[in-house]
Formats: structure tokens, sequence, C-alpha cells
């Protein structure tokens, strides 16, 4: 197998075969992200795309039932390219049953409805879609490179294609001053989505990360646990989003929970009421990206 550089994937593709189609993110401008910051973007060869999946095959057989198609943007493939490489990858792995990708917003609105159930159809089976916030005026400042109708649309598009999408929000990113419209954007991104899943991560920024200019320059404060409680309460109370699996629970969070919208929205207001009563954060030093 040939990988460039640092691999990222989802923690829930910790057992999957990670098989780099392109190589960094072709947006790689969100100013709170360093991930790919040291890869110059590039969408690899079908050629060294095959070889590694026969590389796979060589050394774990037929066994593998989990793909997931790195770097930051496998949907910038044409949709024949991608049809492709699924159906290349389920003839060497007869008991495959998920093939996953990151996916942002313009690359999901690139395939049409048509070409998504298509890429459904060949075993294209979840996108993981990062929306980050459902604040318009968040999306400007951070250069996410969609707007909010953009994402809607996109997790819209997914959905219609029977395509599973897990959508990830990032508590505080609004900062103190869009703490309120970070969070009720937020709610209604995904109340408008319906997604599979919807994940929260907690703002922690890396050394290189842009965004520090703003809060080194007071331009963006952020957040104490006791605010991303609050921010968490107004994002539950305005959610409505039937069946969504709920996740708080990354490394960077200071509140452990999850749960599943809407009919676990009243426990888990109960157990952030609990936390902030009890003051049961997590500690600075324990929290990781």
């Amino acid at each position: 197998m040939t990988y460039a550089g640092v691999i990222y994937r989802p923690p829930s593709e910790a057992r999957s075969l990670i098989v780099q189609v392109t190589t960094g993110c072709s947006h790689n401008r969100c100013r709170f992200c360093t991930m790919y910051r040291d890869k110059e973007f590039k969408i690899r060869s079908m050629e060294d795309i095959r070889r590694d999946f026969c590389e796979a095959r060589e050394q774990y057989g037929d066994q593998i039932e989990k793909v997931f198609l790195a770097d930051g943007d496998a949907l910038v493939l044409s949709g024949q390219r991608l049809m492709e490489l699924l159906a290349f990858s389920r003839g060497l792995f007869p008991r495959l049953r998920s093939v996953t990708s990151y996916g942002t917003p313009k690359d999901i609105l690139r395939h049409s409805p048509a070409e998504l159930k298509m890429l459904r159809q060949e075993g294209l089976s979840m996108v993981y879609l990062g929306a980050e916030s459902g604040d318009a005026r968040v999306l400007r400042q951070m250069e996410k490179g969609a707007t909010r109708e953009e994402i809607i649309e996109a997790g819209q598009r997914l959905k219609s294609a029977g395509i599973q999408s897990s959508v990830t929000l990032i508590s505080g990113l609004g900062g103190k001053e869009r703490l309120s419209e970070h969070a009720i954007g937020s709610a209604d991104l995904i109340s408008r989505m319906n997604p599979d899943y919807v994940g929260f991560l907690t703002l922690m920024l890396e050394k290189g990360a842009p965004v520090l200019r703003d809060i080194e320059e007071g331009k963006l404060e952020l957040l104490t646990p006791e605010e991303v409680v609050t921010e968490m309460e107004l994002f539950l109370r305005n959610v409505n989003s039937e069946g969504t699996v709920f996740r708080a629970n990354h490394a960077s969070n200071y509140v452990m929970l999850k749960g599943t919208l809407n009919r676990d929205i009243p426990m888990m207001l109960n157990e952030l009421d609990e936390v902030r009563r009890e003051k049961l954060f997590r500690r600075e030093n324990r929290r990781r990206l």
C-alpha cells in the first residue's frame, strides 16, 4: 500500500481498509483546520489506486468487509471513475459491505441525483460530511467554501439517493459572539437534512490554524465549558431530526453525550443539567483532537 503524508479517517473507520483516492483536500482553506496543509492536492491515477486494492487482496485475502476512500474528498472524482472503483473493489472483496468517504458539500453537488443513486447501487454506503456550523456568518468567517444552503442541499441529495450521511458540527466555532446563532442555526440545518448520524466535536486548534490569529487579536473568544453546555442545550431544544443518531463523545468534548434524536432529547438535557450543576467537565489536559 502507498500512503502519502498523514492519513485521517473517522473513528468509526478504525477497522476499514484505507485506500487513498486523492492526496490532500481540494478546498484546504478552512481556517480552523490543519489536516492537509502539508500536502499538495492531487487525484491519484486509477492504475495506482487499483494497485493498492490488489496489494490489499494479496495481504488480506477476501476478508475485507469495509473500505474507506481517503483523503479529504474522494467525491471530487467523476461518477464514472468512482463507479469503476466501487465495482473493482467488490470484485476483489466479495464480503464487502461498506464503502465510505469524506465528501465536501460542493463535491457531493457535483454529482447529479441520478448519479448519486448509481453510486449507491454500486456500493457507496455512507459519506462523512463536515458541516461545522449552520450559521451563515460563521461559515463565511471560517472560509468553509460552501453556504448553509449548499450544505443542506448536499445532505438532502445524499438522503434521496439512499446514501447514509454522517454530519459533523464543531461546538464553539462561533465563539461567544455567535453562540446562539451557531447553536440554533446548526439545529435548523440538521432538522432540514435529517442525516443518519450527527457528531459534535468541540473546537481545538493545532499550531498553524489560521483562525488562531482571530483569537490572538480578540476577534474570536473561545467558550468556557459552561458555555459549551449552554450552546448544546440550545441546539437540542431547537433541533427536530427524528431518528438521527447523535454523538458528542469525541476526545475533544468537555461533555460526553449520546442518544437518538428526537427520542432522547429530554434525557440528554437532564444530563447536561447535571454536568453543569456538578461541574462534570473533562479536564482541559485530557482533551484531544
